[in-house]
């Protein structure tokens, strides 16, 4: 063969794999998505995670079919000898898929793998004062979106979630981060793109997010998590655990930030 024959030979292949590689994406994908899942799938969820019984029956038709799609796409790798199971890769991507349900029909796109871990884990890190001192330290977490290609999560948490009336949720704290993370800012604003919707959620967010500083400075037992008093950031992954474990509770508290998140997610969980 020619030099330019292959040159031509090797554009073709190019073009075709950037023409038909969504295109073949698309198929599998909606492949998946009619695949749905099994009624045993189904009657697990309703057993392991309190908020998949909530879900109006359209709704959790769709999410279903969003679940099918994650399983098929992601990889679930088992840390510090954990096996994990059918059951975990469920219950983790019901949850995740809960946060997109109301938007785009894409799922996680640059997400790669979800690493589990039986419980707690310790990951180091290493920050910078003003001063350039670097300091090194060691934190226990519960999850952590490492970037857009992973995230960490612990399976005793994972598994705790809904559980008592307890707001807290590991898997809707770190992929709340993850959409954060995926747009480039991690500063508590994604998927807003219109300069004056992100305007109005930012001036929004910095309002309740100072009352929530507040409210941990005198002391008080706010309806956030006091994590989310950390930065921006946190404070969005907080308020989106709170958003759709306790919906009724924050309309109540914070109906101007329950109103605005709605907006942002797309749902309405305290009228299920």
């Amino acid at each position: 063969m020619t030099a330019l024959a292959l040159a031509i030979a090797s554009g073709a292949i190019v073009i075709a794999w950037i023409v038909g590689g969504p295109w073949l994406a698309a198929r599998r994908r909606s492949a998946l998505r009619d695949r749905s899942l099994s009624g045993d799938q189904r009657s697990l969820l309703r057993r392991r995670w309190p908020g998949y019984r909530r879900l109006p029956a359209t709704l959790a038709t769709r999410l279903d079919g969003m679940i099918a799609v994650f399983l098929g796409e992601k990889e679930f790798i088992g840390c510090r000898g954990l096996v994990v199971t059918p059951e975990m890769r469920l219950v983790i991507a019901a949850q995740a898929c809960l946060l997109v349900l109301g938007r785009e029909r894409r799922v996680y796109d640059q997400l790669r793998s979800v690493l589990v871990y039986p419980s707690q884990f310790v990951v180091p890190e290493q920050w910078h004062d003003e001063d350039g001192v670097v300091t090194q330290e060691e934190r226990v977490l519960a999850g952590q979106a490492w970037d857009v290609s992973r995230i960490l999560l612990s399976w005793e948490d994972v598994a705790s979630a809904g559980r008592d009336g307890d707001v807290f949720n590991v898997v809707i704290h770190e992929f709340a981060h993850y959409l954060d993370h995926e747009t480039g800012g991690a500063d508590g604003a994604p998927w807003l793109g219109d300069t004056t919707e992100r305007r109005r959620w930012s001036a929004l967010l910095l309002q309740e997010f100072e009352r929530l500083q507040a409210a941990v400075a005198a002391g008080d037992e706010p309806f956030l998590d006091p994590y989310g008093a950390e930065d921006p950031a946190e404070f969005f992954a907080v308020a989106s655990e709170a958003f759709f474990e306790q919906p009724r509770e924050f309309t109540r508290v914070s109906p101007a930030l329950y109103e605005a998140i709605r907006h942002y997610y797309g749902l309405d969980p305290a009228a299920w």
